[in-house]
């Protein structure tokens, strides 16, 4: 037996082809198969991929999407929403009308003041010491015009004499004129003439102060003469400064900025402190320009608080769109015809209602962040105000009464140097009656 047949009997050779040797080239080179090469490309590893690629493409692709999808939303969706919107409300910067020395303050910051009480008290002694003043002037006005009325009887007097002594003068004059036999010299009858020609300028001179009497008092009596007014004005203006040296809260509200000192020379003014009413807040939302289309007046907001979380929600409601963007009233507005420029979107403030009873539960402050959601499906309304108001939006009655009391001051007083008045002998039997007639009537 060969070694052919050896190696085909070995078990462990069958079924194994056996290799081909290579051939000697006459050379004496082995000359490599084209099996050989095609054996070793097989057992090469295979190309590397790129996860990466793969990954980012599948992001793009859903960015695109998402976008897309967030698009027709927007446009599609009824609702308008933006996180651009704060709480806002009046802030009410207490401050003096009249100068004066701070000798107490009633409140502090975070502090809660009521409607109508003392905050700050101004130093009084200068407001006490014009007050009485002006009351004495009044008091010596009231005098001097009631001897007005006093000298006007005086001049009428001094009238009726002047005409008593022109008649006389008249008669003598008549009476040496009428005797012929010439026992009155003409001497005697020059005189009764300049008798005649003086008491005629006498009457003359007593019209003319009776004139100038009467002027001072003509078409007035002595409470609405125009020295007792002025009088009387002198009075208001000494208490009401008075009044005023107590500086009141005019809304119920909480203090805020406190900057007024004990012994600080204030003046007319001068910003003392500053008072938040919570219930007269608002929250003003900056929609950009794309999203007020459909906005209407009166349209229902949702609103969410940052403060208290998204558990809280806010009801409201639109009540105007602003009437401009805020880069319109910025105070370096930006200059549209500058060869720089770039377009930015603009937002404009859209201002939304609360609802009272849930800002008396959840009371919120000035300058939280909220988000709004305006639901635009209802587009009846009107996108700007088409009437005006015709009463006052914000009001307080505090500062009314101190007109009252010092008008009450002033009757009082006048009432008073009435009685004192008509205790007075007078010689006029009018100015008696006048003064009598006052005694009792309410002042206006």
């Amino acid at each position: 037996m060969n070694s052919t047949d050896k190696a085909d009997s070995n078990p462990v050779n069958k079924g194994v082809e056996p290799q081909s040797r290579p051939l000697p080239t006459p050379s004496g080179q082995v000359e490599a198969e084209p099996a050989a090469s095609a054996s070793k490309l097989e057992h090469l590893p295979p190309p590397r991929r790129h996860p990466f690629r793969l990954l980012l493409i599948v992001v793009l692709c859903l960015a695109i999407f998402t976008v897309a999808v967030a698009n027709f939303l927007q446009t599609a969706s009824p609702y308008r929403s933006t996180d651009d919107a704060y709480v806002q409300g009046n802030q009410i910067s207490l401050t003096p009308r009249v100068t004066g020395t701070v000798v107490a303050i009633n409140a502090d910051d975070t502090d809660l003041v009521k409607k109508g009480q003392p905050l700050v008290i101004l130093d009084n002694t200068d407001a006490k010491v014009s007050l009485q003043q002006a009351e004495a002037a009044l008091g010596d006005t009231m005098r001097k015009v009631c001897q007005f009325y006093v000298n006007v009887g005086q001049m009428k007097a001094n009238v009726d004499n002047s005409k008593i002594t022109l008649a006389r003068a008249e008669d003598d004059h008549r009476r040496r004129t009428a005797v012929q036999n010439g026992s009155v010299s003409v001497e005697e009858i020059t005189h009764a003439q300049q008798g005649v020609d003086a008491a005629r300028d006498g009457l003359q001179f007593a019209e003319q102060q009776l004139a100038a009497a009467e002027a001072l008092i003509a078409d007035t009596d002595l409470e609405h003469h125009p020295m007792v007014f002025q009088a009387e004005a002198n009075v208001l203006d000494a208490d009401l400064a008075l009044q005023r040296t107590v500086v009141n809260a005019p809304e119920t509200g909480y203090v805020a900025r406190r900057s007024v000192q004990i012994g600080q020379r204030v003046t007319p003014g001068t910003s003392l402190l500053t008072i938040i009413p919570l219930d007269q807040i608002w929250v003003d939302a900056n929609f950009k320009e794309e999203q007020l289309k459909d906005m209407r007046i009166g349209q229902p907001v949702e609103l969410t608080a940052d403060f208290y979380g998204g558990s809280i929600k806010y009801e409201g409601h639109v009540a105007g769109l602003g009437a401009g963007t805020g880069a319109a009233f910025a105070l370096l507005p930006p200059q549209e015809a500058s060869g720089n420029w770039i377009k930015i979107v603009q937002r404009l403030p859209v201002r939304i209602i609360l609802n009272p009873k849930q800002l008396e539960k959840f009371p919120l402050r000035l300058g939280l962040t909220m988000r709004a959601v305006v639901n635009t499906r209802d587009r009846n309304g009107e996108m700007l105000a088409q009437t005006a108001s015709d009463k006052p939006v914000y009001a307080t009655s505090v500062y009314s009464n101190e007109w009252a009391n010092a008008n009450e001051l002033v009757q009082r007083l006048v009432e008073q140097n009435l009685h004192a008045l008509s205790n007075l002998t007078v010689q006029s039997s009018t100015v008696i009656t006048e003064v009598n007639d006052k005694i009792g009537v309410a002042h206006e």
